[in-house]
């Protein structure tokens, strides 16, 4: 039987990203994975959906500034474009296979791979199948990172080919003429987003609350439910889904409104979109003694209960993102090898939502801020002020930055609406990290004209320095205090 140091179950994100830092601790590792390298996050999930995106993004841009080149609008190609996110997906599990291949053929390797189904025998012990072939391992350590899956509702025919979820629609073979999303989440709306952003699908959109993302700020949901009805998009607010079935190939679905009224609708396809669940089935045996809850693995900071098992990624009850995976897979390995410099804290992560447009955050948003009973200083911003999105003819958008309510102005969080949101946010991030104030972030100098210089403009705000006024620019730019629950403006 061979002997590991550590043997990873899974290679998706989260288990690829903790097998990669086990090496650097020149540690004997064998990765085991039953699909694909690189898991959701690369084949059927964050990548692929964002190349969708980009290309979608690209057609709309295209569409709406048709005038400049005198020409009708093409038609889409819908081959050419599934073919490209293929690319896509293929060129990054390339990379993955690449590395992993390249490690294993030095001399003294210490990476191992398994293409096959991992269990857990016993906290020691992990039997791998390849198509009936089984073999037993054993590890000191063992990192569990076998993902999640989409949730399927059984009330509904899904069939991964008329009623779909995100696995599902990879697999269409044209653009629908019309979809119901069923799941007013990122996942839900940036799939209207991608969809209506071609111009070919008619797209519905099931929301049981009054406004889709009701975990976001108002502000920030105004603009995208816009954007989004201006695309055709129909939100069904108010709305519970009564039934769905598929009729002569079809779709057909009942609504209930909260004043009682019912109504019938007829679309191509319905795309289900109501969150993920862990792929916790047979991966460990009963006497290996894992506790786990509703939510997935419970853990103590990636570690399980039982001392030598670890749970990363999807499969806990923590945030289920790329990002946040591979954080969780890296610092895991650091806790059973070595001593991590921090501990592992989630107030500083980064996220970005693929919507019209891009939505891109760190810490806290005024709601979560609002349910902690906080008091906080907050300025916001328009992108009809920053040069760079003037110069890029789309002034959509805006940045809002909360910072506490005294003189410190330490950064609890801030939220960029616009272009290039993404690659605004990454010093507030670190200067949460570090529990800084603002004052880091006055006097750089930002290259010019950027969407950051309009980050720095809301620093000078807060500091009574600024060069644009929020006296003079009132509706462009704000300056505020919330105490007590009101609002009241900030006089210098």
């Amino acid at each position: 039987m061979e002997k590991y140091d550590l043997v990873v179950i899974g290679a998706g994100p989260s288990g690829y990203a903790a097998a990669m830092r086990s090496l650097d601790f020149k540690k004997r590792t064998l990765l085991v994975e039953k699909n694909r390298v690189g898991g959701a996050g690369v084949t059927n999930g964050a990548l692929s959906s964002k190349t969708w995106w980009e290309l979608s993004r690209e057609a709309s841009t295209f569409r709406r500034n048709l005038n400049r080149y005198n020409i009708q609008a093409p038609t889409v190609n819908y081959d050419e474009m599934r073919r490209e996110v293929q690319r896509a997906v293929q060129e990054r599990k390339g990379l993955l296979e690449e590395q992993m291949q390249q490690l294993r053929t030095q001399s003294l390797p210490l990476l191992d791979y398994r293409a096959g189904t991992a269990r857990l025998i016993t906290p020691h012990e992990v039997e791998i199948d390849h198509n009936g072939s089984k073999e037993c391992v054993q590890a000191d350590y063992v990192i569990l990172a076998t993902g999640s899956r989409p949730r399927y509702l059984p009330e509904l025919p899904i069939d991964e080919k008329i009623v779909m979820t995100s696995d599902g629609i990879e697999e269409m073979k044209d653009f629908p003429e019309s979809m119901v999303i069923v799941g007013a989440g990122v996942i839900g709306c940036e799939y209207a987003t991608i969809f209506s952003g071609f111009g070919k699908t008619k797209i519905n959109l099931i929301d049981k609350g009054d406004r889709i993302l009701p975990f976001e700020d108002e502000d920030v949901v105004k603009i995208i439910e816009r954007n989004m009805e201006n695309n055709g998009v129909l939100i069904h607010r108010n709305s519970r889904l009564v039934t769905m079935r598929i009729i002569n190939g079809r779709v057909e679905y009942e609504l209930e409104y909260t004043d009682g009224s019912r109504q019938i609708f007829n679309v191509e396809k319905a795309l289900v979109s109501v969150g993920r669940i862990p792929n916790l089935e047979n991966l460990f045996n009963d006497n290996v003694g894992i506790q786990i809850s509703k939510r997935g693995i419970e853990n103590n900071d990636t570690q399980t209960n039982v001392s030598n098992i670890y749970a990363v990624g999807d499969l806990t009850a923590d945030i289920s993102l790329v990002n946040v995976g591979e954080l969780e897979g890296r610092y895991a390995v650091e806790r059973i090898f070595g001593k991590p410099e921090r501990k592992l804290v989630y107030e500083n992560i980064s996220t970005i939502m693929f919507l019209s447009p891009e939505v891109a955050g760190v810490g806290l948003n005024e709601t979560q801020a609002r349910e902690k009973g906080m008091d906080y200083k907050m300025v916001t911003l328009e992108y009809s002020t920053i040069p760079r999105a003037i110069a890029k003819r789309n002034t959509q958008g805006f940045i809002k930055l909360l910072v506490t309510n005294d003189d410190r102005m330490k950064i609890l969080g801030m939220k960029v609406v616009g272009n290039h949101a993404s690659s605004a946010i990454q010093a507030v991030a670190v200067l949460i990290s570090m529990d800084k104030g603002i004052e880091e972030l006055a006097e750089c100098v930002h290259p010019h004209p950027s969407i950051t210089e309009g980050i720095q403009e809301c620093v000078r705000m807060l500091m009574g320095k600024s060069t644009l006024k929020p006296t003079a620019l009132k509706g462009r730019l704000s300056c505020r205090r919330f105490v007590g629950g009101k609002y009241e403006d900030i006089q210098f």
